[in-house]
């Protein structure tokens, strides 16, 4: 059971997320750089939040064309499991490992607050542990974080159980509340709100420790 984090210039939550994994699995992950064009065998490749290349051209463009992301892209299409969180939800719509793109906020202003999700989908690795419409209080901090979609699109997302987290209180203007989306076979999971930040009651909430605790869980099985 192992974990692989990448690494872009400009991520600055790689250290939660590693810290929040090694919590659940008892084990350390692995940083990828992301000019690396290979990584070790993994069963969870971890995208961070953070603001890779400065954010330029558009938040996780530049990131989704990192030499590390073919590989990244190849391993999702073959069932490893793919966690993006915030810059890193960014990045797997970029590369079209995930439906939909994220605009910048509908204020215009970067927010930073902790908000509750309700959780809109159990069936999967990342989520098998929660109740459906279980809430979760844990942090956002994003500039672009709303989550934007076609109408076709969304009725995808619908109709295929694809929509993992909707936002209680939507900080952002995402299109139908909606805080996080799952790949049709829901290996491939993204949203930004930081779970990682949200493992232990100092946080403020450790709401966000079940998610670490459901893909451990599904590792292990």
């Amino acid at each position: 059971m192992r974990a692989a984090i990448i690494v872009f210039p400009g991520s600055n939550r790689e250290h939660d997320a590693a810290r929040a994994l090694s919590r659940a699995m008892g084990k350390e992950p692995d940083f990828v750089w992301h000019n690396d064009s290979e990584m070790p065998k993994t069963d969870l490749i971890l995208l961070p939040g953070g603001f890779s290349y400065g954010d330029y051209l558009r938040t996780g463009a530049m990131a989704a064309h990192s030499p590390i992301m073919r590989e990244v892209i190849d391993r999702a299409k073959k069932g490893v499991r793919v966690w993006g969180i915030c810059n890193g939800f960014q990045i797997l719509c970029e590369t079209g490992l995930l439906p939909g793109i994220l605009l910048r906020n509908a204020s215009l202003k970067f927010v930073c607050r902790t908000v509750t999700l309700s959780v809109e989908q159990t069936d999967s690795d990342f989520t098998r542990l929660c109740q459906r419409g279980q809430e979760l209080r844990v942090p956002v901090a994003h500039g672009d974080g709303n989550y934007f979609a076609s109408a076709d699109m969304l009725k995808e997302l619908e109709d295929y159980g694809q929509i993992a987290f909707r936002y209680r209180d939507n900080p952002n203007g995402s299109i139908r509340d909606i805080a996080g989306v799952f790949n049709k076979t829901r290996n491939v999971l993204g949203h930004m709100p930081h779970p990682e930040d949200a493992i232990e009651p100092l946080h403020g909430s450790a709401d966000g420790a079940v998610l670490f605790e459901s893909i451990a869980k599904a590792l292990a099985a």
